[in-house]
């Protein structure tokens, strides 16, 4: 099953290209907050899902051009992100030690929304394309056998990285901004996505395909990263867990760059990019300079804190 939030966060299942407003059937749940909606859901599966396939089967679909789609997951407890999770298509030398980072949930915006770039001197914005996956029930110290009867579903999430930034803790200005955690368009349940570990991973830039890999490639399965983060802490149902990218493709984000990311099976998420001060990068991926015998990252070009100061491409 596909739910998805729409319009006035109406909850919803995705059939075909229409979406089906199934919010009656869910009436009686407490709406303090979307989210609180969809923990409930999660939570009470069981419960909620026999009802919920019936509204979206018999329920009249709209068109999904029609609606405003909102983020599936609207306000995580939350969102861990797995650091260094790939083994870059064989290129290391050997297995990264396992290792996360919070995001915090006003990072999150959904389809059609926008990644705004901070005034801050960052040498270049990203976007990771990261398979998601997103917590069923409340665990701790989870053991890897147990790990997938937490798992509730998929959704494609965008990691936001604002790069280069100095401080003792660089993780945090660089992964925490609002809008750097874009995510949808939709959950895709377990059941839907027999091996989360076998999926295609494509994220494209204006049209142009920069990142293509495949789950496979991960460093540490998803049982394992559930293991290692419900060590750490409680894990929520409703929370996040990305699982990480393949860097060789990395390229960086500008103003009005239009995004599209699709992990095999969950759907197209679409969002843009805005920068209110308009700098410029050269547009190449982390590969290109590898392949190229360039070091670092792509140099600013153009805008505030280009280091040669503002000049003409």
């Amino acid at each position: 099953m596909k739910l998805a939030f729409f319009d006035e966060f109406r909850l919803g299942v995705v059939r075909g290209q229409e979406i089906v407003d199934v919010s009656a059937v869910i009436a009686e749940i407490p709406r303090a907050h979307p989210h609180d909606v969809l923990r409930a859901v999660i939570e009470d599966w069981d419960q909620w899902r026999s009802g919920l396939e019936w509204a979206a089967e018999h329920g009249h679909g709209i068109a999904l051009e029609a609606v405003a789609l909102r983020p599936p997951v609207p306000r995580p407890v939350n969102i861990d992100c797995m650091a260094v999770n790939y083994l870059e298509g064989g290129t290391l030398d050997a297995l990264p030690p396992i290792g996360a980072f919070h995001k915090t949930p006003d990072a999150i915006i959904g389809p059609g929304d926008a990644m705004v770039l901070p005034d801050t001197p960052a040498t270049i914005f990203e976007g990771e394309a990261e398979l998601a996956v997103v917590v069923g029930k409340r665990g701790k110290n989870v053991a890897q056998p147990d790990a997938m009867d937490y798992v509730f579903g998929y959704t494609n999430l965008i990691d936001g990285s604002a790069r280069g930034l100095p401080g003792l803790n660089a993780f945090y200005p660089m992964k925490s901004r609002d809008t750097f955690c874009p995510i949808g368009p939709f959950i895709v349940t377990k059941d839907e996505i027999p091996d989360p570990q076998n999926l295609a991973v494509r994220l494209w830039n204006n049209g142009e395909l920069m990142q293509d890999f495949s789950t496979s490639d991960m460093a540490h399965p998803i049982p394992r990263c559930i293991e290692f983060i419900s060590s750490v802490h409680t894990i929520e149902p409703g929370d996040l867990i990305a699982t990480g990218t393949n860097h060789g493709g990395l390229n960086p984000f500008m103003d009005g760059d239009e995004i599209e990311l699709e992990v095999e099976g969950l759907g197209r998420l679409r969002i843009s990019v805005r920068d209110d001060l308009k700098r410029s990068w050269q547009r190449e991926t982390r590969h290109d300079r590898q392949t190229q015998g360039k070091a670092g990252p792509t140099p600013q070009l153009t805008g505030k804190y280009a280091p040669d100061g503002d000049r003409e491409l």
